[in-house]
């Protein structure tokens, strides 16, 4: 049987979160700097996920794919709250296939369009239910539904927003 911490040694590092300057909130990265960074690092590929957009999808994409890396796409979103008294929680959505950019971009435009709450865009839940084909979902962290139950030791609501997601 294979040692596991060996195992785990020889798995390249993949950043799944990275925010450029078209997340112009929290983000001052540039694309190409990115593509730059991953290759040098020796990063097999690397995403960027910029909050609520995909506009630097493109650029990054071209950059990466020239260096080696592969690109990988996604968008950090808000998710609506379940109930009217509490704020969005923060989800990750990543591309994996072209039905699932179509998604994304789909999910990205409702919400611009139909549901911004305190000038940010915020995703459905029924909407992801719909849309999500194609895309991979990972919970926010602290800043998701999920993490968010597990913070406050409410499994029950941590183990209802696993199912959700």
């Amino acid at each position: 049987m294979p040692d596991v911490n060996t195992a785990q040694q020889d798995l390249p590092f993949v950043h799944l979160r990275m925010h450029t300057e078209f997340s112009v909130v929290d983000g001052t990265l540039r694309t190409d700097d990115a593509a730059d960074a991953a290759a040098k690092d020796g990063q097999v590929a690397a995403a960027i996920t910029d909050l609520a957009n995909l506009f630097g999808g493109i650029k990054f994409y071209s950059a990466a794919r020239k260096k080696g890396v592969q690109p990988i796409l996604g968008a950090d979103c808000w998710l609506e709250s379940d109930a009217t008294d509490k704020p969005p929680t923060r989800l990750l959505l990543l591309v994996q296939d072209k039905q699932g950019y179509l998604n994304l971009s789909e999910l990205l435009s409702r919400a611009w369009i139909q549901n911004v709450q305190r000038n940010q865009a915020c995703l459905k839940l029924e909407w992801l239910q719909e849309l999500g084909g194609g895309l991979i979902c990972l919970s926010g962290a602290q800043h998701g539904g999920l993490g968010q139950a597990l913070i406050q030791g409410d499994k029950a609501r941590g183990r209802e927003w696993a199912l959700k997601l």
